[in-house]
């Protein structure tokens, strides 16, 4: 029995709770769909291509660059749509995640768990938290985090008082925190006080290795990408990106493409540049975004190669000389992101 045949049926066993003469129940994977699924996995395996929405999105399926398999361009599954075909020579399957963490790795885990997948390329916009850097900009951080996962601390504790349930192994001081005091507006005699938001403090993600020992669980802050596809990223920053969003409204600089050190997500919108500020100075992140620590550690868990591709649609925050509107820029960063990753699949194709 193949590869492909094997892990269908097993997702058969797994998925289908309620089958029926028709192959069809609420939660379940159909008989049809799973007879297609086998019939693309045979032709696998393919590169992975996750992005967040469809302004994102649609910039590649309209590149003459990406053909969809004329036999079987697309398979529907839990509220997506796997697209199939090739880009630049290389097999591809394309899914689109939605807005947040969750959407993006729900997206993800379907897409390792139902195709043969060798690969995974992450792209889309993402806010920037590094003012060296300006809109338009395509950044491919070396590490990924998430920095949603807190552990928010009672008022009165301090730097030194344990966390609630860091002597079980829960949480840890070792990342770090941020003091809302640091932020404070000074009082009217010029002093700072407390702030009753006190600190919060950043916690690494729980994972469970796809070849690790069932329940077993191990911590990751930080998340690398493949390093094969990083060395090979810096290839890619010759390439010319367009400067312009028509023929009034233009950057002052051509936009570059710039491996960057590491990346940050967390389910929220950052237009707040203290914030901004904060992030850049603490973990010396670069792109700011809401999905892409959540295929990072999809892909980690799952033993995947990935990388992230992220263009600056926007200052976090604002302060730029540019007028900082994300709307504005989005279209621009969009495409820019897809021309870069575009110009990746073809480095894997030669």
């Amino acid at each position: 029995m193949k590869i492909g045949h094997l892990k269908v049926m097993l997702l058969a066993l797994i998925v289908l709770v309620l089958g029926n003469s028709g192959g069809k129940a609420n939660g379940s994977v159909s008989s049809f769909t799973l007879k297609k699924i086998s019939g693309i996995n045979e032709k696998g395996p393919y590169l992975g291509i996750v992005i967040p929405n469809a302004f994102e999105l649609d910039p590649l399926l309209q590149s003459s660059s990406f053909v969809a398999d004329p036999h079987h361009p697309f398979v529907d599954f839990s509220g997506r749509r796997f697209r199939i075909g090739k880009l630049e020579r290389q097999k591809v399957i394309l899914v689109m995640t939605g807005l947040s963490m969750l959407n993006a790795g729900i997206a993800t885990q379907l897409l390792v768990t139902l195709f043969k997948v060798k690969g995974v390329v992450h792209y889309g916009i993402a806010g920037n938290a590094n003012p060296k850097l300006q809109i338009g900009d395509v950044t491919i951080p070396e590490y990924w985090a998430h920095t949603g996962l807190w552990n928010w601390q009672r008022f009165g504790d301090g730097p030194d008082d344990e966390l609630s349930l860091e002597s079980n192994g829960d949480y840890t001081r070792k990342i770090g925190y941020l003091d809302f005091s640091d932020f404070n507006n000074k009082t009217a005699e010029g002093k700072f006080v407390d702030n009753l938001l006190n600190n919060v403090w950043y916690q690494p993600e729980e994972v469970f290795p796809v070849f690790g020992h069932p329940e077993t669980r191990q911590h990751v802050f930080w998340v690398p990408v493949n390093q094969q596809y990083f060395a090979a990223a810096q290839k890619l920053e010759s390439v010319k990106l367009r400067g312009c969003v028509n023929t009034t409204t233009c950057l002052p600089r051509n936009p570059v493409v710039t491996r960057v050190k590491r990346g940050v997500s967390a389910n929220v919108f950052v237009d707040n540049k203290a914030y901004r500020e904060f992030l850049n100075s603490k973990f010396n992140a670069t792109p700011i975004d809401m999905e892409s620590a959540a295929v990072a550690l999809v892909c980690f868990q799952q033993k995947k190669p990935f990388i992230t591709i992220r263009a600056l649609s926007d200052l976090a925050g604002g302060g730029s000389s540019l007028s900082n509107e994300a709307s504005i820029f989005a279209s621009l960063a969009s495409q820019n992101a897809v021309d870069v990753v575009i110009r990746f699949v073809a480095l894997l194709s030669s």
